[in-house]
């Protein structure tokens, strides 16, 4: 930089030619320094500019034996004016960069540095109620599209040093902020190092959500099933953290990727953490079977009906055939249309204008459905079928997971209409396996059941009571398994057990 105000004018001028949104303000302060302050309008609170640093500088006179001050970075230094987030520069690509990330640079004649004050002021989302992970118990708050607004709702619920948070800047043009949040001595120190090294490899210009991250850091980019937990609740983030996780904050979005992650995160939903036990382990259960049920009840239905009719009692065969006679297409292809028709149906309703869309989609698939039965085109167990299947599959605490129990109904019905129950059969075993094969970040998938371990089953197909899940879940790593101390079961032999 030069010491020349004009010179740095004319720099900063060509820089941002073309940039209606630019702002020059000259100001004599102290009626013999000129300063010149340069800034993003939209970007500043510049209410705060005029009442926090110009009205001092323009309207007060300076204090007794400061009057030789000739710089900005000594009027600072001496606090002056009350800013608290200021810092020096000499180069000018750090000014370029101070202003496009919505600082003021305050530039003075005659010195070869730039002061960069932080006042940022544009328009930001409230804290409000989650809007995907809504819960019947538990806070209210979810996170916004500001990433220093979202560290800090987490920092409220982990007040502790030993909770880090990394900064690292990605994206040629967008220059995001990417946040590597964990527990110092709790997560894993292997993974902690690899989510950095992943994460600093990403060369892109433009990173616009945690998703851009995500496809970028996975393990196995081409399998259905999500390796990362995506959350908009502070809670759940805070008790991943707890669990030895790492939390990947994106500037811009209101959603943390949450890694490593299972299989058995997609059954557990913020509320069974705020029931009790014996409600959350039901709930719990009543997921999983509606799960399964949306992932095999219409190839069941179509290697039955097709293949295997005699394992089906003779009078509820006869109801079946009755109202399948007239109907032109065999069952694979009758299911295949009515899925398809119930996943458009599903898409229309969430890309609709809110107030429309759920009217339209439960309409839509009423009069359809009623029209082709009467039409003769599908038969009314089909329509029950495929009904069922789409009200179970929308049960799933974890939209990524639900997304990938409905891509995988259509191959299972396509393997069912030409192989039958023994197609599902080996497509059940193949999946299986390949759950089995799947990592995330070094984690089994189908961990703690495959491998097995017995001490962190109780909050996997059951949600234990609170009081008995004395150890951290280990994800690989031994030291400081102790969360809850022994002795804390209610009832009358409480001071005996602690005793």
């Amino acid at each position: 930089m030069s010491d020349s105000l004009e010179k740095n004018e004319l720099i900063l001028k060509n820089k941002f030619q073309s940039c209606y949104d630019i702002v020059f303000r000259k100001v004599l302060i102290f009626g013999h320094i000129h300063v010149l302050l340069v800034y993003l309008d939209g970007l500043v609170d510049t209410r705060a500019l005029d009442t926090v640093l110009l009205k001092p500088w323009m309207l007060e006179a300076p204090r007794p034996g400061l009057e030789e001050i000739s710089s900005v970075d000594l009027m600072l230094e001496q606090q002056l004016v009350s800013i608290a987030k200021t810092k020096t520069t000499e180069t000018m690509s750090d000014v370029v960069q101070s202003i496009l990330s919505a600082n003021v640079v305050i530039l003075s004649d005659g010195v070869s540095n730039a002061v960069i004050a932080e006042l940022k002021g544009f328009e930001q989302r409230a804290v409000e109620e989650p809007a995907s992970e809504t819960t019947i118990r538990g806070p209210r708050e979810a996170f916004t599209e500001n990433i220093n607004v979202n560290t800090s709702l987490v920092r409220r619920k982990i007040q502790s040093t030993a909770l880090k948070m990394e900064s690292i800047t990605v994206g040629s043009l967008s220059k995001t902020t990417i946040v590597i949040a964990y527990i110092e001595g709790i997560a894993k120190d292997s993974i902690i190092e690899e989510v950095r090294k992943r994460i600093r490899h990403i060369q892109m210009d433009t990173v616009l959500d945690g998703n851009f991250i995500e496809e970028f850091i996975e393990d196995h980019p081409f399998t259905l099933f999500p390796q990362m937990q995506s959350t908009e609740r502070p809670d759940i983030v805070a008790s991943s953290l707890a669990e030895r996780r790492v939390a990947v904050f994106a500037d811009g979005t209101p959603f943390v990727l949450i890694l490593p992650c299972s299989f058995w995160s997609a059954f557990q939903s913020a509320d069974d953490f705020y029931e009790r036990f014996i409600y959350a382990t039901l709930i719990r259960w009543l997921r999983m079977l509606l799960v399964i049920t949306s992932l095999f009840l219409p190839s069941m239905y179509v290697a039955i009906t097709t293949f295997h009719s005699q394992l089906l009692p003779t009078n509820f065969l006869l109801s079946i055939t009755s109202a399948r006679e007239g109907v032109p297409f065999p069952a694979v292809i009758e299911a295949f249309m009515m899925e398809f028709l119930f996943e458009g149906l599903r898409e229309a309703g969430i890309r609709m204008p809110r107030p429309t869309g759920p009217a339209v989609s439960i309409v839509g698939a009423l009069v359809i459905g009623q029209a082709a039965v009467q039409a003769g085109i599908v038969s009314a167990p089909m329509v029950i079928v495929v009904s069922l299947t789409g009200i179970a599959s929308l049960i799933t605490p974890r939209y990524s997971m639900g997304m990938a129990f409905r891509m995988l109904r259509f191959p299972m019905l396509i393997i069912s209409g030409m192989f039958g129950l023994y197609g599902i059969t080996m497509a059940t075993i193949f999946l299986l396996i390949h759950l089995t094969n799947l990592e995330s970040f070094g984690v089994p998938y189908l961990s703690p059941i495959a491998p097995l371990a017995k001490t962190e089953l109780k909050d996997v197909l059951i949600r234990a009571p609170r009081w008995s899940m004395h150890t951290i879940p280990s994800s690989g790593s031994a030291r400081n398994r102790l969360r809850i101390p022994k002795g804390q079961q209610p009832g009358g032999n409480q001071g005996d057990e602690a005793r």
